[in-house]
Formats: C-alpha cells, structure tokens, sequence
C-alpha cells in the first residue's frame, strides 16, 4: 500500500501536450517506458561514469549507472510506502543530461557555454526529454508527466529562492527556457519520490565506485580496512568466512557497505515523515527541508570515504592524464562546429538555419557534442582533426 504522501498518478498534474490515458499503463509508467527507449538513454553505455569507456569491460558506464540507481530507488521507494514506478522513472533519467567523458566533459562543456547561458547535466537532461528526442509525431521530446520533469529538474533541492532568484548561480538557460512555459515549481522541494532517486544516485556511486577503483588496482583491500564502514564490513566478512578467497571477500563485504547505506535511509526517512506527518505529496514539496537522506552519523562516515576517493581515484595520476586529454577532444570538437556549422550532420543544418544569434548556434552545439558517446567523440575528432584517437587506450587499465 502506498502512503498518503506517494505521488498519485490518479492525480498527476499531467504532460504538456494532452493525451489519452493508457489502459494498461499509469502515466508514470508510461514515462518509465519512454524514457527507457530513448535514443539518449541508449547512448548511456557508451558514456564514462569514472574510467572512459573503452578502459575495461567491467567498469561501470552511465548505462549500468542509471540502472543500479533506479534498481536502488525501486527498493528505497517501496520501502517507504512510495511510487517505485515515478521514482524509477526519475532515476533513469537523471543522467541523460551527461556529457561524454563524464564530469570532465561537463566541466569542458561548461566553461565552453559560459558566454552563452552556461551548461549544467540536470537542465541537459531536461532539454533532452522536453526538445532534443524527436520521434513522436505530435510534439518534441517525450512529453513526460510534470512529476517527472520536476524529478529530473530538481531532484537535488530546490534551484530558486522563494523571490525567484537562483540559489546558486544563474539558472541554466536550458531550465528557464522550458520552465517559463511549464512550471516546475523550481522553489520547492521535489517529491519525496524525486529525492529517494537522488539518494538513490548517492548510494549506487558510492557503492560501485569502491568496486572499480579496486579492480583498476587504484586501492587495495587492506586501503579500505582503515575506512569507516568499509573496515567494519571487511572485518565481519574475515570473522564469518575466513579464508575467503579475494573477489568473494570484496563482494560480500562491498555489498553489506550497500546495505548500510540502504537501511540507514529507510530508517531516518521513516523516522522524518512520522514527525512530519505530511497529507500528501505537495505537503512534502512544502516542507522546506529533505525528507530523504542519510543520518548525520553516516553521512560524515561517507565523506570520508568520499575524500579517499577524490585523492586516490578522481584524481590518480592516470585519470587526471586522461582528463586533460578528453577535454582537448570536447574542447576542439566545440570550437570547430562553432567555427565551420556545415560539419554538422544534415539532420542538424535545419536547427542551424533557424539559429538567430551565436548564443542559438553555440546551443545547438552543445546540444550535439553533448549527445556524443566517449567512442564516437573520439572517432569524430580522428576523423575531423586528424588526431590519433589510438593515444588515448594508453591508459587503459586491465579488467
């Protein structure tokens, strides 16, 4: 049973452009499937999540990403009473908006369209559903339902300040531009099935990336034994099996660092909306605070091991080698459909034509590179600018 304050797709605000009501489907679902079939999320396997695509088969990609983390949010939403199939949808779609390379294709990407309205995933991801998907015959993008555009928009917090003025920078052109014809209610909170897919996202990240950064050989076993969670997991596998072999041994205790973190905000989400009692789904978009997250005590064990990654992962020699190589390729790629449009595919050149300044052509190349996949952004920039995309598997690592 779900609880009051589950988002009712009976009530669902509804989609941008009026349609029929499924006979078998809820909107939600039905959102779910879009997404699910979109070009974009397809691409998503093709995208670096920390190690470029092409390093090792076992690494994790956007793709295997957004699935672990809607797999996450189906668990925590049915936990908690809430509409596993909205949560979903909201997980797998959080990460369309990604650039290729990862984060340091979107730090690229964003110093490129500073001048021209900025660049954040999120808003990426928004524009992609709402104009870039062009399938249907009746509208652009997908025309998902409110509640998931609202997920997709703001499942981190609210992005404007009671007055309407962006709580950190300036808002994304991307987002504005879409929310001045369908309210998001950027002020507010998302609903709680939006946040349990942004924890959702914390929990599979801070789970799968222990994983890869031991098989890339970055830390070892013995590393995470003197972390908190990791050490007293390793210790309880070693006390109930011991002489496990290896790769047993770092999946049983990985693993049980996974249901810590999934517990822990089952039990603090239940123990806050008890106490906040909210009637429905707007009284939780109202409350003013995340409803969904960690316990103080665990966050701050996490940080930790966040910092252990940063330092020993995010930025070990061989990724920070070829983060400065990936962001030559976005950099170059950027500034020669800038320079010469007529390099970008036919389907494009109609968007082109009816771009009426630089900001409009700058983002509609933005819109392109932005879609590219790690490998065809690397095919690209050999085949355009006569690189050798064969240097950049020299930091391959073995999987």
């Amino acid at each position: 049973m779900t609880a009051p304050f589950a988002a009712d797709p009976a009530q669902s605000r509804g989609r941008l452009f009026p349609e029929r009501i499924s006979t078998f489907r809820s909107p939600f679902q039905r959102d779910r499937d879009r997404i699910i079939h979109a070009s974009a999320f397809r691409r998503l396997k093709h995208k670096t999540q920390v190690f470029i695509e092409h390093e090792g088969d076992y690494y994790r990609t956007r793709l295997t990403h957004s699935i672990e983390v809607a797999q996450v949010a189906r668990t925590l939403a049915g936990a908690l009473g809430l509409n596993t199939d909205l949560a979903e949808a909201i997980a797998l779609a959080h990460d369309l908006g990604h650039t290729p390379f990862g984060h340091t294709g979107e730090d690229a990407m964003s110093e490129l369209m500073a001048p021209y309205g900025g660049f954040d995933h999120n808003a990426q991801a928004l524009r992609i559903v709402t104009a870039l998907e062009r399938h249907y015959a009746d509208f652009d993008g997908l025309n998902l339902t409110w509640e998931t555009l609202e997920g997709i928009a703001k499942h981190n917090g609210p992005i404007l300040a009671a007055d309407g003025s962006p709580l950190k920078e300036a808002l994304p052109v991307a987002l504005a531009e879409y929310n001045a014809q369908h309210d998001l209610w950027l002020q507010t909170y998302a609903s709680a099935e939006a946040q349990v897919a942004a924890i959702a996202d914390d929990v599979a990240y801070n789970h799968h990336d222990l994983h890869d950064g031991l098989r890339s050989g970055l830390f070892s076993e013995e590393d995470l034994m003197a972390l908190p969670i990791t050490g007293p997991a390793f210790a309880e596998v070693d006390a109930q099996y011991p002489g496990l072999d290896r790769m047993r041994r770092r999946h049983e205790a990985l693993r049980r660092v996974f249901g810590v973190m999934v517990e822990d905000v089952i039990l603090v989400a239940n123990t806050r909306l008890q106490a906040a009692e909210p009637a429905d789904a707007d009284a939780v978009r109202h409350l003013g605070t995340k409803i969904i997250r960690f316990s103080d005590r665990l966050f701050r064990e996490l940080k930790v091991i966040r910092h252990f990654l940063f330092t020993r992962m995010y930025r070990a020699e061989r990724v920070v080698a070829m983060r400065a190589e990936v962001t030559e390729v976005v950099r170059d790629l950027f500034t020669l459909y800038m320079g010469d449009p007529a390099t970008l595919p036919e389907e494009w050149r109609g968007d082109v034509a009816r771009a009426g300044d630089e900001a409009a052509l700058a983002r509609i190349v933005c819109d392109y590179v932005a879609g590219m996949t790690d490998r065809f952004a690397l095919q690209e920039h050999a085949r355009l600018l006569g690189s050798d995309s064969a240097r950049f598997t020299r930091y391959i690592v073995s999987g």
